[in-house]
């Protein structure tokens, strides 16, 4: 039993070196206040630049931005609410545009601070070229579910013929163990960009 609870830790280790690239919509924060859209913005704005936010946009996409670019930076010379105003229509028209080109919606800017951790470590591991730590991180966590939920279906499964209770809590604890790894493994392997809604199979159901 112990060396099959040691595969599948390993095996959600090695999904997670891939998974942890993957960004999803729940914790994409590229429409918050300190995400790294809207610092790219503020970089080209300070420096009268559009460059550095046209590689958050799709080439079709690229004359709107540098359009409103030049009006923004215009705007922001008539005065520091002016500039403010201006700033924030800019930051909104860029992530709006940016989430359109992936698919997503745009539900408006978030405060910063908003970012989930693992998104937070994700950043952190690009700015320090390393992903060891983020790695670990994403590792201990489902390893942690793993066999949190693994514990809970196996010693329902002890009791399943007990009773008609007894196996109903038995299935509920199997479904929940098994569409957790089941989980790790479709984000792991499933295709990169901003996710816009739960996949096919997690919207029509699971049946066992």
């Amino acid at each position: 039993m112990r060396i099959r609870i040691n595969r599948i830790v390993g095996m959600a280790f090695i999904l997670c070196v891939g998974a942890w690239s993957i960004p999803h919509d729940t914790s994409a924060h590229c429409d918050t206040l300190d995400g790294p859209v809207i610092i790219s913005a503020r970089a080209a704005l300070e420096k009268d630049d559009v460059t550095p936010v046209l590689k958050w946009v799709k080439k079709s996409d690229e004359g709107q931005i540098r359009e409103l670019f030049k009006k923004t930076l215009a705007v922001r010379g008539k005065g520091p609410e002016a500039k403010e105003l201006a700033d924030m229509y800019f930051f909104e028209t860029l992530v709006r545009i940016h989430r359109a080109g992936e698919g997503a919606p745009y539900t408006g800017l978030k405060s910063a601070g908003t970012v989930e951790p693992s998104v937070a470590a994700a950043d952190k591991a690009l700015e320090s070229g390393s992903a060891d730590n983020l790695v670990k991180m994403l590792n201990d966590a489902a390893a942690k579910g793993i066999r949190e939920r693994f514990a809970h279906a196996l010693e329902t499964k002890k009791h399943a013929d007990e009773s008609i209770e007894s196996g109903r809590k038995f299935v509920a604890a199997y479904v929940e163990f098994t569409h957790y790894v089941e989980r790790l493994h479709t984000d792991a392997a499933g295709p990169s960009g901003h996710s816009v809604g739960p996949k096919k199979s997690e919207a029509e159901g699971h049946h066992h």
